[in-house]
């Protein structure tokens, strides 16, 4: 059996009324089974979250705390993990190609150079817009793929109207074309995340690109047809993580600093620090200055626990190092992590001199919506399938993201090893699956 895996960054999970009258998504609910609800790993990032997806494992496990490679030193605008060999542990594609199973990620987070057949990564930065994309991907993507394609559909990955989805969905279906179709293959689109962080959760621009995906989708599953082997092939689709509209922008650095936390040189630059925040949207990672000094690190708790009475900023937690990894399998370069009760955004920019800021349509952090907090904050997001390797008509309410990648192992016939998730066994079909 093959595998098509075709993940929709910010999926909710109600969008699943909209995709049940779409003509391409409809398929996998009128012949498969589906997840309401899969609730994502802590901080709902997409990095960390795609990562959880391929290796079955949380934070803890797999290494990936957040799309940037975070280091202590009160530094922000950190570059973002790129390599395959950030991870900590064996990825489902790793257990696939040891098996002898062709594989293919596109625009996949955290890939690159990995040991794949046909590979893509996502891996030019978010915010480029200049003409050379190629000096990322030259010795982290495929060379295959790079000679194949790059010449061609490269122009979608340049200039101020760049975009990976347009460069994603021209590769897709010539690779499948020209290569025959790998037995597991990972398609990751972007742009309904983009859209929401613009918008909002719930617009109708949203609607919009959920169809766009709808009929890309649509794309993939007519290329299989005619050039691959669509009866048997299993596709599923799903998300990383969901979006909640923001209320309040909360810029944590600058209060840190109005509080005496942060010290600032004349040109605005941190000179010392006790506390220093790093968002990840919705929560926020505290790191201390020395976090040797115990009575550093409980007066900075003492004030982060005083901001539970503040009305405005109304924290939910302030968790420890230990609580957070004991109760998320959280862990990394910090020492606290908060979270509001109100939809209040977090930004460790120090450029605005402001405690509390406008929001920033489009902006990953403080846009109109965002995500990077609990697994349970609405929205989470969501897992459908179909094909000979799972059953038809069942709907399950809930599942965990680390389930995913040992239940797309048991479909290949793989046995995943120290996944902290388990296969959703209501949903395999135990007849068709290779085990």
């Amino acid at each position: 059996m093959k595998l098509l895996v075709f993940v929709i960054d910010a999926l909710c999970s109600q969008d699943l009324e909209w995709m049940k009258t779409m003509p391409h998504f409809s398929m996998l609910f009128e012949r498969g089974s589906y997840v309401k609800s899969i609730l994502p790993v802590h901080p709902a990032l997409t990095y960390s979250c795609h990562t959880a997806i391929l290796t079955g494992r949380y934070v803890d496990g797999h290494g990936i705390v957040h799309n940037e490679i975070l280091s202590r030193g009160g530094k922000t605008g950190l570059p973002w993990h790129n390599m395959r060999r950030d991870i900590k542990v064996p990825t489902l594609m790793d257990y696939a190609r040891d098996a002898g199973l062709s594989t293919c990620s596109l625009s996949w987070p955290v890939s690159g150079a990995a040991d794949l057949d046909f590979l893509f990564p996502m891996i030019v930065p978010y915010d480029y817009y200049g003409y050379e994309p190629e000096k990322w991907l030259e010795g982290t993507a495929s060379e295959n793929l790079m000679d194949a394609y790059f010449w061609k559909y490269g122009r979608y990955l340049r200039g101020q109207d760049r975009s990976l989805d347009l460069f994603t969905m021209a590769v897709a279906p010539d690779l499948i074309e020209d290569f025959g179709q790998p037995d597991v293959m990972l398609v990751k689109m972007c742009d309904l995340d983009s859209v929401r962080h613009t918008y909002g959760v719930y617009t109708e621009e949203t609607h919009e690109q959920l169809r766009k995906h709808d009929q890309e989708f649509g794309v993939l599953l007519e290329t299989i047809r005619r050039y691959g082997d669509f009866e048997n092939t299993n596709f599923v689709i799903l998300g990383d993580h969901g979006q909640t509209d923001v209320e309040d922008v909360l810029n944590i650095n600058r209060l840190l600093v109005k509080e005496g936390f942060i010290k600032l040189d004349e040109a605005g630059n941190v000179e010392s620090f006790e506390a220093f925040g790093h968002s990840t949207g919705l929560a926020c990672l505290i790191e201390v200055g020395d976090p040797g000094n115990a009575d550093q690190l409980q007066r900075v708790r003492n004030y982060l626990e005083s901001l539970k009475a503040d009305p405005n900023i109304k924290l939910r937690y302030v968790l420890d190092k230990d609580q957070a990894k004991a109760e998320y399998h959280l862990e990394g370069p910090f020492d606290f992590v908060i979270e509001s009760d109100r939809n209040v955004s977090f930004s460790d920019r120090l450029n605005n001199t402001e405690i509390w800021a406008s929001r920033e349509p489009g902006d990953h952090k403080i846009g109109m919506a965002t995500h990077g907090s609990r697994p349970d904050r609405v929205e989470t997001t969501a897992f459908l399938a179909c094909g000979p390797g799972f059953k038809q008509g069942v709907v399950i309410d809930q599942a965990n993201m680390v389930d995913i990648a040992p239940t797309l192992a048991e479909i290949l016939g793989l046995s995943m090893q120290n996944c902290d998730g388990e296969p959703m066994k209501g949903i395999i079909n135990p007849h068709e699956s290779k085990r």
